[in-house]
């Protein structure tokens, strides 16, 4: 009894010096750690600050600022002796009384809505079907991909430059091919007609928005686990019953993000109307974006068409927030 009681005895402190050999304390931390816990954590927080500076200053710098500016010159008389005198008299709202009672906002603001839900339906409806289409495996497939991607790399003059040639009454490619298959007997007026200067312009807006749709929502789908179809199959799921009850519920919240990220863009689109149809013939492809760039840059107005284009940003925050709420309930329910 007396030697298992001396061995257990030396064995203790032992044990306790192994284990503070090995940097082990057996105890909570003394008085003389925790200063020095706090002064890492300290640190770790300054550098953590240092990382994001850079980007708060970029964001307050090149977003922040032309934003409240915008929104500054928009209750301002703000012309072109501005720049000269630096004074900009303070009119409140009369500069969105002016453009919103004006007799082209109302066509502006249709052309705007059909604009948008045209190119919306057709970049998305198009971009779904690509997308569900190169799911399967074929030779090529990575390819043909790629070369989709690009009317989404070509700047966006370019494309209207291209697109304008091609929709041309007189000798354009289009014209020309219709021609030759008997389609049609003389040129079609397709950025002249106030009919239908406005279905050329979102037919191209459509073209150009394509790959966004199809990249986004080509990633979407192959995050959908295969073992859910399989699930599916079983239960009689195929075809048009697997799209429904598995495809669309589980690409829901891609499908949000891509809708939310393509009327916001669309809302603003301006190079591809200005390149094609400079809002004409007769205003009939006139949309608020470029009625707000007409305003600034054409008649000198910067207080009317920044308050123009600060209406643009309202409608575009409204949509996202409703959109969005809609969604989120969807999926509560």
């Amino acid at each position: 009894m007396s030697l298992t009681t001396d061995l257990s005895q030396t064995a203790a402190p032992s044990s306790g010096k192994a284990s503070r050999k090995h940097g082990r304390p057996a105890g909570p931390p003394t008085e003389a750690q925790a200063p020095r816990r706090r002064t890492r954590q300290r640190r770790e927080r300054i550098f953590q600050w240092l990382f994001l500076v850079p980007a708060v200053v970029y964001m307050a710098l090149f977003f922040g600022y032309p934003v409240v500016k915008n929104v500054v010159m928009s209750f301002q008389d703000y012309t072109t002796a501005t720049f000269f005198t630096g004074e900009a008299p303070w009119v409140g709202l009369a500069n969105y009384v002016t453009v919103l009672s004006s007799s082209l906002f109302s066509t502006s603001l249709l052309n705007t809505a059909l604009f948008t839900i045209g190119s919306i339906l057709g970049q998305f409806v198009i971009g779904l079907a690509l997308a569900i289409f190169f799911q399967r495996k074929f030779p090529l497939n990575g390819i043909l991909r790629s070369l989709l991607l690009l009317p989404w790399l070509l700047p966006l003059i370019v494309s209207s430059a291209v697109w304008r040639w091609i929709l041309d009454k007189d000798s354009g490619a289009l014209n020309r091919f219709l021609g030759d298959l008997g389609v049609i007997n003389t040129g079609v007026p397709w950025l002249t007609s106030t009919s239908l200067a406005l279905i050329a312009v979102v037919g191209v807006n459509i073209w150009i928005g394509i790959p966004f749709n199809l990249t986004i929502l080509y990633g979407g789908l192959q995050e959908i686990p295969d073992e859910l179809y399989e699930a599916g199959s079983l239960d009689g799921a195929t075809g048009w019953k697997a799209f429904r009850h598995i495809t669309w519920p589980m690409l829901r919240p891609v499908v949000s993000v891509v809708l939310v990220l393509g009327v916001v863009y669309t809302l603003k689109v301006l190079d591809i109307i200005l390149g094609l149809t400079n809002g004409g013939p007769a205003n009939s492809t006139q949309t608020i974006a470029t009625q707000s760039y007409d305003l600034s840059f054409h008649e000198f107005k910067f207080g009317e068409g920044a308050a123009l284009g600060n209406v643009l940003v309202i409608i575009s925050l409204v949509f996202a927030v409703l959109y969005l709420r809609a969604s989120r309930r969807a999926v509560d329910e």
